[in-house]
Parts: C-alpha cells; structure tokens; sequence
C-alpha cells in the first residue's frame, strides 16, 4: 500500500496507526525558519529567525504578544501563527473580563492545544501546520510550553524548533542547568547565542532575528534593533566567542606544558648533580665512569 492512499484525510489512519496528514503539519514546523525560548525564575526570553524570501521583501512577523503577561514564538506557516494567536488574544480578553485578572499560562495552552487537536478529528479540517512556543510569568511563576500540530503540548526548561534547531538544542542542553539562576541579561545572551547556532557560521545581526522578554516587572514587548546590535557587540557575538566546552581542552594542554617544564627541571637538576659528582671524582683522582 502506498502512502498516497491514506493522505487525503486527516481522519483516516494508516495500516501502521499514523496519521500522515499531521506528520505533514509537524514537517512544516521542522521547515520553517528556528525560533527558540528560555526561562529563569523570573523572566522568559523568546527569539527567533527572521528569514525573507528574497532581497525586495521584509520578513514575517514570527513573535506576536498576548497579553502583557504572554508571549508566543512561531515556526511554520505565520498565517496559521496569526490565526492562533489571534485566538490566544481573544481568550486573555475574555477571562480578564470575566475574572478581572491575568489569565494563567497553563490554563491557556491547554486551550490552544485542545483547538489544535480538534483539527485532527474532523474530516473538514487539516491540522495547523505551525509550533508555537508560548512564554509567559503568572502567579506560580515563569512558564515556557510548546504546542505541537498534534495537539500535544510540553512545558520545558529551554526548547528550539524550526528548522536547523537541532544545534541550538546542542547549545541549550549543555547550559540549560545555569538558566534557572540567570538574570535576565544573561538570558538574552544565551537566546542570541542558541540563535547564532542556527545560522551555520552565519553572522549575527539584529536585522535577521528578533528577541523577545517578559518577566516580573516587565511587561512582554520585542526589543528594538538598536538595543539587540548593542547587546550583540557587548557580548561580542559578531566577531565570534571561545566555545565553553573547548575551556577543559585549554586547561589540559597548560598542564602538559606545566608537567613538561617540571620534567625538563628535573632532567636538569639531575644533570647538575652529575656533573658535581664527575668533578669530585676527577679532583680525588678516580677517572668518572663511560654510561
């Protein structure tokens, strides 16, 4: 049996149990342009990459504000980004009416994905083809979740999607137990850092990625341009970084070198004492011995 004759509705499976038409949706998050999202405590930092389809166009709008508590990063297909966070905004209007108070994270994303999963399930519909990472602070603190096509939705440390994502999940791995303790400076370098891995020795400006914070005290908005090239060139970003992991290969190599010189003194130590004992002999007569 071939393939193209269980992908034209979503609502029938395939002999192996899939779904193909929600695999092509969670394709298009893979193929869309990488965003990335980080927390601490207190802050989320969201970031993303933003890619143009040619030299006479600007680029789609990947990070769209919520609510000033709220924040979502979009990769796959922005039309179906605005739509959802459209949605998302209605949903934080609508209970800030209702209950006079900021809608909690949790409660929202298990909305979108309910809406997400509902595609699924109706031969009418097709599975939104975006991932959306949503960052947000309410009262049981700082949240970062990912909403999946599928209708599942995960609450992470740190998490990249999109496309060549998969070297700044490398990067967020290797970091991620420092996050929780960052400040929010510290964030933002770590979000531009996991975007420069995307870009494949690309170099990092801020007119191709956009950064994003929210935290306590500090309504969710997207940083200017200027401020992100300053932040740029004061973590000297742009002109490249010594890469942490290669800092014990450093520490190795000054230790050979120590442990060499400490060697080649010993070898002389002993060669001095040698020669003192070849001149005692020679001075009381005895010829030194050939070695």
């Amino acid at each position: 049996m071939f393939r193209n004759q269980y992908d034209t509705d979503v609502t029938t499976w395939s002999p192996a149990g899939r779904l193909f038409q929600v695999e092509y949706a969670m394709e298009a998050v893979k193929q869309g342009s990488a965003a990335i999202g980080l927390r601490s405590k207190t802050h989320v930092v969201l970031g993303c990459v933003n890619k143009a389809n040619s030299e006479l166009t600007s680029h789609q709008k990947k990070i769209f504000k919520v609510d000033d508590h709220i924040g979502v990063a979009i990769a796959g297909l922005t039309a179906d980004g605005r739509v959802l966070s459209r949605y998302m905004r209605s949903e934080c209007i609508n209970y800030g009416f209702t209950y006079e108070s900021p809608l909690p994270v949790g409660r929202l994303v298990v909305q979108l994905a309910d809406k997400a999963q509902v595609c699924t399930q109706r031969s009418w519909k097709r599975p939104y083809g975006v991932g959306l990472l949503v960052g947000g602070l309410d009262e049981s603190g700082a949240h970062l979740y990912y909403n999946c096509p599928s209708g599942n939705y995960f609450e992470y440390q740190a998490f990249a999607i999109g496309s060549r994502s998969q070297a700044a999940k490398t990067y967020l791995e290797r970091r991620f137990n420092s996050f929780m303790d960052s400040s929010r400076d510290d964030l933002i370098k770590d979000a531009l850092l996991a975007i420069r891995e995307t870009l494949q020795g690309e170099t990092l400006k801020s007119s191709i990625c956009t950064v994003a914070v929210v935290g306590a005290g500090e309504a969710f908005h997207v940083l200017d341009n200027e401020t992100v090239q300053k932040l740029i060139d004061a973590f000297e970003i742009a002109g490249g970084e010594e890469d942490p992991a290669a800092a014990p290969d450093a520490a190795a190599e000054e230790s050979g070198a120590a442990d060499q010189g400490a060697a080649a003194a010993d070898q002389g130590a002993a060669a001095a004492a040698t020669a003192t004992d070849q001149g005692a002999a020679t001075e009381e007569g005895v010829a030194p011995m050939d070695i």
